[in-house]
């Protein structure tokens, strides 16, 4: 049987196949070229998924990263305002410690220097008598010292140091500053010089902090140079600023020490027994309030046992200074008055009574607030002393109640404290406080008081 259309094996093909194989292959060729060029396409999409899916993963990691970052900022933020809370907090107790601090020594202090003060009234002709009540006095003086230096630390740590600035004659400051060191000069039987230019100079300073600041260098010196040894302040006008070099002859500054002499709390060499005494504020006050008056201070010392030198430059005055005060060198004659003594250190408010009795006056003591508040307003007074710190009812309490039930015309009334600070002033003054004493009371000041109530 043959089929119709099939060639035999014999037979060959016709002539137009060749034609359409090409055909075929043509087409599948280009098939294979548009397949290629798609996958190709397809790996170039793919690629491009995987960079994007990679620039993905690295965005949403420096996402992770930057609230982490955030996360950590924030806690560092709020640890930041804990540790500066924590540091205000501490500066409040060191504040509110010194405070107390010089409260508590101030009160043992005040009976001392009024029982040395009566000593002196009763001393006249015995020599060796006089010699104790100096020394007694000296050292009192030096603990007052001693604490204010603690408390002037305190504010200087909490920035509370203000000046009151006025034109003042250096002479006049140094004459202040040469008064308080003198003691310890005359003690140790040292020679103090001070020259000044023939022309008057003047500086814009607050008296009393430029005065402690050269009453410390006075000190200082003293304390470091030797008995019989120098001491020499020169001042000189260079430009437009006032030169002062305090110098000494003393035990000299070692090398590495000076470039942090003026920071609180350094001292330099010590011996076992302390014989210099000190707390290292005094150079750093010095600094401090120099600073703040616009000037500068230097030290240069050779090394230990070549002397020093400190070296303090401040801007001219361009206003002249007050003119001094004219002083009354009549002493007035003292009236006797009726004064009430609150106080409840019984040895401190013995000791006053003793001191105001020997001047003529007639004194009753009172030992606590209530007890003080009774009596005032039982009997006339022309002056109640009055202790801060009392039991039950403090003074702030005992003289704002004092006033609310007095009649006109009221006594002089008379703060006694063992605190300094400013606020404190501030309440007495609300109070109804006419004067605030801090202790150890001046005897002195204390007597002018109670002479000018015989004005009032």
């Amino acid at each position: 049987m043959r089929y119709i259309g099939l060639p035999t094996d014999h037979e060959s093909a016709p002539p137009h196949l060749p034609i359409e194989i090409a055909a075929l292959n043509a087409l599948h060729h280009k098939e294979v070229k548009l397949l290629r060029e798609t996958i190709n396409q397809l790996l170039i999409m793919a690629k491009m998924e995987v960079q994007e899916k990679d620039k993905s993963d690295a965005f949403a990691l420096r996402i992770t990263q930057l609230r982490e970052a955030n996360q950590n900022l924030v806690l560092a933020t709020f640890g930041a305002q804990d540790l500066q809370a924590s540091a205000e907090a501490a500066t409040v107790r060191q504040t509110e410690f010194l405070a107390m601090l010089a409260h508590e020594l101030r009160n043992p202090l005040q009976p001392i220097a009024m029982a040395n003060d009566l000593l002196a009234r009763r001393i006249e002709g015995d020599a060796q008598l006089t010699h104790v009540n100096a020394v007694i006095g000296r050292q009192v003086g030096h603990m007052a010292r001693l604490i204010d230096d603690l408390l002037d630390a305190s504010r200087v740590s909490s920035g509370k140091i203000s000046l009151q600035l006025q034109p003042l004659h250096l002479s006049d400051i140094f004459s202040g500053a040469v008064e308080v060191g003198q003691p310890n000069i005359n003690k140790r039987q040292q020679i103090l010089t001070v020259t000044l230019p023939k022309e008057p100079l003047a500086i814009d300073a607050d008296s009393v902090r430029l005065t402690q600041v050269f009453a410390n260098l006075i000190i200082n010196a003293s304390k470091f140079t030797p008995d019989f040894g120098h001491i020499d302040i020169v001042a000189k006008l260079n430009g437009g600023i006032v030169e002062i070099i305090v110098s000494d002859d003393g035990a000299g500054i070692a090398l590495d020490l000076q470039p942090f002499i003026f920071d609180l709390f350094t001292q330099g060499f010590r011996s076992l027994e302390r014989a210099q005494g000190g707390l290292g504020i005094g150079l750093s006050l010095v600094r401090i309030i120099t600073q703040l008056h616009g000037g500068t201070v230097e030290v240069f010392s050779a090394g230990v046992g070549f002397g020093s030198q400190f070296i303090l430059k401040f801007p001219v005055s361009q206003l002249s200074p007050p003119m001094p005060e004219a002083v009354e060198h009549s002493s007035p004659e003292i009236i006797p008055k009726r004064i009430l003594l609150i106080e409840d250190n019984v040895d401190a408010a013995e000791m006053l009574a003793l001191l105001l009795s020997h001047d003529g006056h007639m004194v009753e003591v009172r030992h606590d607030g209530p007890a003080g508040l009774r009596a005032l307003l039982a009997d006339p007074y022309d002056v109640i002393v009055c202790d801060i710190g009392l039991p039950v009812m403090d003074g702030y309490q005992v003289i704002s109640s004092a006033r609310a039930g007095l009649m006109a015309p009221l006594p002089c009334f008379v703060a006694a404290s063992g605190y300094s600070q400013l606020d404190q002033f501030n309440r007495a003054v609300e109070a109804g406080f006419d004067h605030y004493l801090v202790k150890p009371i001046n005897i002195d000041i204390l007597s002018k008081i109670i002479m000018a109530t015989a004005l009032r």
